[in-house]
């Protein structure tokens, strides 16, 4: 039995990760936990020591530090978990996976189990939202293709959602026009009948296309905004990395993109659709990351900040329609140049 007396969370890991291990030592591993349990900063303090291991350029002493963070993660509790779902953390896994940084470097098996291990996390450690943002962010850069396969006694699996109710067959209108010419016993209201149903399963197929397409987009954005608000809220122009610098900037990349779609979204929203709010809410979010990515970030003096509108901006988007199209203010701000924007909505 190794004698604990002296030892600390570096010198644990050091013997838990030792490349001349022939297997893994659970006697260093469990140490490195229980030292963790001990000390008040140690899951701040093991985390930071985990990443280095992890992105060690030997196989083995990668993979055992694997281990380690995967006995941390079912030995350390809440505290550690906080941690590990913290954007600084995660994004040095994110390291180990993408090609732009160690990616090329690593070895299959060392990026196989990162994978792994990220979205074995998404499912049981719903409340650390950091983590499937992060796990999304490598599936939607092609990184990640299929989800793997995560046996179901080592995740919480949540509760499939109910199923939601079909509006188009709940429309009284049709639905009593249908059952009008089912009873019928004409061919040709019979005839009308199945071109009713045939129309309104059309709709229903358009309607959930729209539906997917929109929930995806505002999954995206929100996603998008919550990384890159993470990353500014750590940057520094004189001591962030050049990968994070990177980062940052795609991560900001993505959001431009972003506000045109979702500009189209609220065109082609009705007024009575329940998700109008959640589309004005996502244009929000753009524009004031948008925003506080240019002020941090380039250092520009931003005119007609988003945080200068408040919660009153969702209302006015509501109320605001010209030819059946939303001026949403912090969108038209990207768009056009302030005095432009002030022209247009003075001859409104």
């Amino acid at each position: 039995m190794a004698d604990a007396e002296g030892e600390s969370l570096e010198s644990w890991l050091n013997k838990a990760t030792n490349p001349s291990n022939r297997q893994e030592d659970w006697e260093y591993i469990i140490g490195f936990c229980d030292q963790i349990n001990k000390e008040l900063e140690g899951p701040q303090i093991a985390v930071r020591l985990l990443a280095h291991k992890i992105q060690s350029p030997q196989e083995w002493e990668a993979i055992q530090a694997l281990m380690v963070l995967e006995a941390c993660m079912k030995n350390c509790g809440k505290r550690f978990h906080n941690e590990v779902g913290k954007f600084r953390f995660l994004n040095e896994l994110i390291k180990v996976v993408s090609p732009k940084y160690l990616g090329d470097r690593v070895s299959e098996v060392v990026k196989k189990r990162v994978v792994d291990m990220l979205f074995s996390w998404t499912l049981s450690l719903p409340d650390e939202a950091k983590i499937s943002e992060a796990y999304q962010m490598l599936k939607k850069q092609g990184i990640v293709t299929v989800d793997p396969e995560v046996p179901l006694d080592k995740t919480l699996m949540p509760s499939p959602p109910s199923r939601p109710k079909n509006p188009v067959f709940e429309n009284e209108e049709k639905s009593k026009r249908l059952a009008e010419l089912l009873k019928s016993k004409k061919p040709e209201d019979l005839q009308e009948a199945n071109r009713l149903i045939k129309n309104m399963v059309k709709e229903d197929e358009v309607r959930l296309q729209r539906a997917s397409k929109r929930s995806g987009t505002l999954e995206e954005v929100n996603n998008s905004v919550k990384l890159l608000n993470e990353m500014l809220s750590h940057f520094s122009r004189d001591q962030s990395t050049d990968g994070d610098k990177e980062l940052i900037k795609e991560l900001y990349g993505d959001c431009d993109k972003l506000r045109g779609t979702v500009f189209k979204l609220a065109t082609e929203t009705e007024d009575n659709d329940s998700s109008l709010g959640d589309i004005l809410q996502a244009s929000d979010d753009l524009s004031r990351v948008i925003n506080s990515y240019k002020r941090i970030v380039e250092g520009q003096t931003v005119n007609g900040e988003m945080e200068t509108l408040g919660p009153s901006t969702t209302t006015q988007c509501k109320n605001m329609r010209v030819h059946k199209f939303y001026f949403l203010p912090g969108i038209v701000h990207l768009f056009l140049s302030e005095a432009q924007v002030w022209g247009f909505f003075t001859k409104v």
